[in-house]
């Protein structure tokens, strides 16, 4: 590690400098944290986003807000927090023989032999009962969604071994509290829900292209897949698809949600949201640069805001 200040021993080499983990973080747990990604929280932002969205579109299409909602939207913040470290926990221990071999990846706290295997999974397992816990505060049909879930995420460390598009698998899992929390507000799942879904999915198509952009020269030497390695120097032009089909998803969805109850102006509101999401992407592929890694890890972060974007207009829509 380069740098003017001394780094704590274990630091992850693409973890932000000043992250509260190795600063303050008593040394024992800062393996663990590490393993769960608290270092770089971005990741646990790009799965809460999809929740609020949900609950925000779910409580648009029936303009009846509960007082409950208040807990749905603390207990998904609290679960995202949660399982995204069971899952990349989950990620560490399947991928602990790539990571080894990845410059960026080295440093993570297996490969590194900051914790053993049987470390992590004891770990993974208490971050996925805590989980459960605050899912059973949830009606019956959100707590079977997130059971299903856990199958996308059990999937997707093994899909860059078996398809070129192992980030579709990642959609599927980050953007699964777009169900569960309309789910959980309206008791049932709605057909706009499934298009916000779609809509995140083509979200984390464009933002994960960006982050695998940054290991294309070692994997392609291990032989790990993604749409970064398949869409090569032809990345810009499949971002715009991906752009314009999360605007598109997410616009319908709206409509959907909104017909035929909502009032017009309430409406227009929650419109822009998905219309200014797409302009922040598209000021992102102006600054694309494949070749420049700090570039593309500050382009990936940057991500955490563009999701903000639609959840602003949409509860700005509710107050309307």
């Amino acid at each position: 590690m380069q740098g003017n200040a001394p780094t704590p021993d274990g630091q992850v080499a693409d973890a932000p400098q000043d992250n509260w983990v190795d600063l303050y973080a008593p040394a024992w747990s800062r393996p663990y944290l590490r393993l769960s990604r608290a270092d770089r929280p971005i990741g646990t932002w790009l799965l809460l986003i999809p929740c609020w969205w949900g609950l925000a579109l779910a409580i648009f299409d029936d303009q009846a807000p509960r007082l409950f909602d208040l807990w749905i939207a603390v207990g998904c913040g609290l679960g995202a927090f949660l399982m995204r470290g069971a899952g990349c926990t989950w990620n560490d221990i399947t991928d602990r023989d790539f990571d080894g071999q990845v410059e960026r990846t080295r440093s993570r706290p297996i490969p590194s032999g900051q914790v053993s295997v049987k470390q992590a999974l004891f770990w993974m397992v208490l971050q996925a009962l805590l989980g459960l816990a605050i899912l059973l505060t949830f009606n019956r049909a959100a707590i079977a969604l997130g059971v299903l879930s856990l199958l996308p995420v059990a999937v997707y460390p093994y899909a860059k071994r078996f398809t070129w598009w192992p980030q579709v698998f990642l959609g599927l899992a980050f953007n699964w509290g777009a169900l569960l929390a309309w789910t959980a507000h309206s008791g049932s799942l709605g057909g706009p829900a499934v298009l916000l879904y779609l809509a995140g999915i083509a979200w984390t198509l464009f933002y994960d292209t960006i982050y695998a952009h940054q290991d294309t020269e070692d994997d392609a030497l291990i032989g790990v897949k993604s749409t970064a390695r398949l869409f090569g120097t032809d990345t810009a032009r499949w971002m715009k698809y991906f752009l314009v089909a999360t605007v598109s998803f997410m616009g319908l969805a709206v409509i959907e949600a909104g017909l035929p109850d909502a009032p017009l102006f309430a409406m227009l509101v929650a419109l822009a949201g998905p219309w200014a999401m797409g302009w922040h992407m598209a000021w992102q592929l102006r600054g694309l640069d494949i070749e420049d890694n700090a570039k593309l890890l500050q382009l990936f972060r940057v991500n955490r805001d563009t999701g903000f974007i639609p959840l602003i207009f949409f509860c700005a829509a509710l107050l309307a």
